[in-house]
């Protein structure tokens, strides 16, 4: 989410300027618990490792998706809340050696892939991910992200397992089809939906909604196509799309907001724009969507039947 990746900037800030090296980190008297710091060129200097710790501590571990790899490295995975809901979240990926408990600077996160069997009809299928797990930068590589966008929740109908390959220095590792909770939003909120172009299916994956507050708020999402094999995570479409966005309050008498602008896509794949919140309560934001030639493909009503629901 927007403030907790402006924390975290914040910290890279701090993290680049400090000496990435091992060599006067020992000297430098910083303890940070649970890790001891040594001359391993494989993990973090103290002041490398004091900063992901530090933005550790805004973030909780999800405890289902810890694992051992070699008996050597824990993997730790986090997110802002410690568990998933339906919609778009963030999952933050660690590697620690055993003995020392310090951050591993160097490894790898792949194949994620979450899947849910629907019960009645037993069948599975995916949702959204974002790219493989990578560093914020190449100068500090010691915490991996990723998304997950999920359509649809834990329920009686269906339940979630997700899967994840790692890679620390050379040994392999993961997690395998291990059993994960995705819950409900609260009732006010709806934050992924899905639209038909020809004969593809794809998924809008609003990023930043509790982030959102009265006023001007930038707006950003993910568009992602659904796999011809439907167990296949559904990747970032790589078309390019434009987003018309028409705020209302269904509450109070379906009134809109001025000074609202389309979603673009950006040159990392996802799509922004702006959207003027004028007052607290519900607002479904309905959603046109063209292609760039400007031709309306999903949503072409005056209230658009697709929409994201948020309540601020």
């Amino acid at each position: 989410m927007k403030k907790v990746k402006g924390l975290f900037l914040v910290l890279v800030v701090v993290a680049l300027t400090a000496c990435n090296s091992n060599d006067d980190g020992v000297q430098a008297g910083i303890e940070i618990p649970g890790i001891t710091i040594t001359d391993d060129i494989d993990c973090c200097s103290a002041e490398e490792a004091l900063q992901v710790y530090r933005f550790l501590q805004t973030l909780k571990i999800v405890p289902e998706l810890q694992t051992d790899v070699d008996g050597k490295y824990n993997v730790f995975a986090y997110t802002k809340t410690g568990d998933f809901h339906n919609g778009y979240n963030e999952v933050f990926f660690v590697a620690t050696k055993k003995a020392t408990g310090n951050y591993i600077k160097n490894f790898e996160i792949s194949g994620l892939n979450p899947l849910m069997h629907m019960v009645k009809m037993d069948m599975y299928h995916s949702t959204p991910v974002g790219p493989v797990a990578e560093s914020f930068n190449d100068g500090y590589l010691a915490v991996k992200r990723t998304w997950v966008s999920f359509i649809m929740n834990t329920s009686d109908a269906g339940n979630w397992n997700l899967s994840y390959d790692a890679l620390i220095l050379g040994a392999k590792g993961g997690i395998e089809k291990h059993d994960i909770v995705v819950n409900a939003l609260p009732d006010g909120q709806a934050w992924v939906k899905s639209f038909k172009a020809g004969n593809d299916t794809y998924y809008l994956s609003l990023v930043n909604p509790s982030d959102f507050e009265t006023g001007t708020n930038e707006i950003q999402a993910y568009i992602s196509k659904k796999s011809a094999k439907a167990t296949d995570p559904y990747q970032v479409a790589t078309e390019t799309f434009i987003v018309d966005i028409d705020p209302r309050m269904p509450d109070m008498g379906n009134h809109t907001s001025p000074n609202n602008t389309p979603l673009v896509k950006q040159e990392d794949g996802s799509y922004k724009g702006t959207i003027n919140l004028t007052m607290t309560g519900l607002w479904r934001i309905h959603l046109t969507v063209k292609d760039e030639q400007g031709n309306v493909v999903a949503g072409d009503s005056e209230l658009s039947s697709l929409y994201w629901d948020v309540t601020i």
